[in-house]
């Protein structure tokens, strides 16, 4: 009998009880301030997502249905004054977080951490009354856990169509949520192997832009917390949750795993400094493409009727499930290639007005959605996931043909989001919503959060 991958990689020997040991331990005295730097940048950009993504209606949706049964005042809701029990909160924050697919991710993993990770993490820290120390090292040790696991699986686990950002997001807010209760390594292997049986979400809102895919993380954040309280209270779960024989891995991808991600220089190399950040609230899968028609529309300037054809190149898992050219719903809209690649041509640049109905009716938009085509680009697939690139041609009525290839989408790799990029997207989004003199000091209290510092100030909304 053939032995399995986890038999005969060492990475994946008790890798469940060597992540439980790194989180339990994990002290915000041994991190590098690269690393405290990089939760800071994360941290500021969740809240912007989550600040904006609040009025959207499929976060309303959660917030009414939780508020029509919970009473409790545990932990507040993001740019609004009501207040849930702890795991309740972190579902409304973490829909919120992805409403308008604006949120942090990886592309080794394709995965969105911040939306499961920091909805637990504040929920918790304001029901404890953790320390900024504590919900620092509890952070990055969640990093940690979702970025490896997602990049394990991946793209096996998308290819057989599950969701990485809630079914390795669930064991990062589990773990977070383990750390802020000081759950010793045995306590949090518990709440890793609960959150095993929690893991789940699939791709499927991919074939008609169903709004599922914005509650994922808040899934995952909500359940991370249930299996931490869960843990603590003595309730087992397996030890070898993601290496063994029925795991998480066996079921989630089917065996396949790049196992030396999940626990190689565990403790050394910090996941959270190597996420990118979103600048188009669309699918980051084309996000290189429309930064190559930005550049190209840049350097020759042409009118959306010169227009004959466009061809946007991606990688295969980029390809599949984002080349439809429907938008009936904002979802479906952000998921099309060529729906987002007709309005970077009809207006400039992608932002959340960019997806109003009245946009998406207009008949060049609708004329440059239909001349536009996504193909699986030779280059583009051999590199990926290493790097997430895209190729666009533009071909003009008058035959000129226009071509650019980027490597790197901005945000990430060699073309990351500065301090100020960031504190720009946060304030354009989040001063609207709560105003202006808020935002500034709420903005002024994440770049500051250092050990010894006080984190009550990211919990008043009201």
């Amino acid at each position: 009998m053939k032995p399995s991958a986890a038999a005969i990689d060492p990475h994946a020997e008790a890798a469940s009880r060597r992540l439980a040991e790194y989180v339990a331990a994990s002290d915000v005295a041994t991190l590098p301030p690269q690393a405290i730097h990089a939760f800071r940048r994360a941290l500021l950009d969740y809240l912007t997502c989550a600040i904006a993504g609040s009025r959207m209606d499929s976060t309303r949706i959660v917030l009414d249905y939780l508020q029509s049964w919970d009473r409790s005042t545990e932990a507040s809701v993001v740019a609004t004054p009501h207040r849930l029990a702890a795991p309740n909160a972190a579902f409304v924050n973490g829909a919120a977080t992805h409403a308008l697919d604006f949120d942090d991710g990886m592309t080794r993993g394709s995965v969105h951490p911040a939306g499961s990770i920091f909805p637990a993490l504040l929920a918790m820290a304001e029901k404890l009354g953790s320390s900024a120390d504590d919900l620092i090292a509890a952070g990055v040790a969640a990093y940690d856990v979702t970025l490896r696991i997602a990049s394990t699986v991946h793209p096996h686990s998308s290819r057989r169509g599950f969701h990485n950002t809630p079914t390795a997001g669930v064991f990062g807010a589990a773990a977070g949520a383990a750390r802020l209760l000081r759950l010793d390594a045995a306590g949090t292997l518990n709440a890793l192997g609960l959150a095993g049986s929690f893991s789940g979400g699939l791709r499927a809102y991919l074939q008609d832009g169903a709004d599922v895919k914005r509650i994922h993380p808040g899934k995952a954040a909500r359940d991370g917390i249930v299996c931490a309280e869960l843990a603590a209270r003595g309730l087992t779960g397996p030890a070898q949750v993601i290496e063994g024989r029925y795991g998480f891995v066996q079921a989630i991808a089917g065996g396949e795993a790049d196992w030396p991600r999940l626990t190689g220089a565990l403790g050394e190399r910090y996941e959270i400094c190597d996420v990118y950040f979103k600048p188009y609230p669309a699918c980051r899968h084309f996000h290189a493409a429309l930064d190559a028609v930005r550049i190209i529309g840049r350097r020759t300037p042409f009118k959306p009727e010169e227009v004959a054809a466009v061809k946007i190149g991606m990688y295969e898992a980029g390809a599949a499930g984002h080349d439809q050219k429907t938008a009936q719903t904002l979802l479906e809209a952000q998921m099309s290639a060529p729906v987002t690649t007709a309005l970077t041509m009809a207006f400039g640049n992608v932002t959340v007005p960019s997806f109003e109905r009245a946009n998406l009716e207009r008949e060049d938009v609708k004329r440059l959605v239909e001349v536009t085509e996504v193909y699986v680009d030779e280059e583009c697939e051999r590199i990926y996931p290493r790097q997430r690139s895209g190729v666009a041609q533009v071909r003009l009525k008058d035959g000129r043909v226009l071509e650019e290839r980027v490597l790197d989408p901005k945000g990430e790799g060699g073309n990351p989001m500065s301090d100020a990029d960031l504190a720009d997207k946060f304030a354009a989004n989040s001063a609207p919503l709560i105003g202006e003199a808020r935002s500034r000091a709420l903005l002024d209290t994440v770049m500051a959060l250092a050990p010894g510092a006080d984190p009550a100030p990211l919990f008043r909304w009201s």
